[in-house]
């Protein structure tokens, strides 16, 4: 799953306003963050194989640092931990929580459009219900989660400016565009173009929706 992550971001900012935006759209794609810096580095392996799904080309044969059930589940605790340490006035423990949520949420997803290429531990025991073979469930999955969470955050916020009204629902039929591309457009030159793109998108995605909700109360 991609933009569908976000979907989570928007409902749990729902369940707690004081999280920003932009640090539940870091959070529910953390793992992926940390993936595209790892392919990068050469700590993870993907390989590139047009038709190994009928979504997209990646072939995720070893990502046991950030895929595995057991690293979702330190990484959610980390969230836990850094987002009570580093926010200088002390969050509460539901925010935090959230946060984590947030994180694990991640791979819950990620279970249900893989193929079985997610580890339990290690790089062992792999599993994935493999929606990605289906494109149009998949795709419309994506849609439902991200909008389904977008409805729930606009209907607990007010908009202060015509773009707070409009720019939200605009940015996500622009991500679902991207999606499409991503999905089905030519396959990436390498991993390290599948990385660093992965990672760009996830950034910029993330400073959006931060400057999206200053133009919402």
């Amino acid at each position: 799953m991609f933009v569908g992550h976000y979907g989570v971001s928007f409902a749990a900012k729902r369940g707690d306003r004081s999280i920003p935006l932009w640090t539940l759209f870091v959070a529910v794609q953390l793992l992926d963050v940390f993936w595209s810096l790892f392919v990068f580095f050469g700590v993870e392996k993907v390989r590139i194989v047009p038709g190994i799904t009928a979504s997209n080309p990646l072939d995720l044969y070893y990502m046991p640092y950030t895929h595995s059930l057991v690293a979702a589940l330190l990484w959610s605790l980390g969230a836990y931990v850094a987002y009570r340490a580093i926010r200088a006035f002390g969050p509460s423990h539901r925010a935090a929580l959230l946060v984590a949520l947030a994180v694990f949420s991640h791979w819950v997803l990620d279970l249900v459009v893989h193929r079985p290429d997610l580890p339990l531990y290690d790089n062992a025991a792999k599993v994935g219900l493999g929606l990605w073979n289906y494109p149009t469930p998949a795709f419309l999955l994506e849609v439902a989660v991200l909008f389904g969470g977008m409805f729930l955050y606009l209907r607990s916020t007010t908009a202060t400016t015509h773009l707070g009204r409009y720019g939200m629902p605009v940015f996500g039929m622009v991500m679902l565009v991207v999606q499409a591309f991503v999905f089905f457009g030519p396959p990436p030159s390498s991993d390290g173009a599948a990385a660093v793109t992965a990672l760009g998108a996830y950034v910029v995605f993330a400073a959006v929706a931060g400057w999206l909700e200053g133009r919402r109360a």
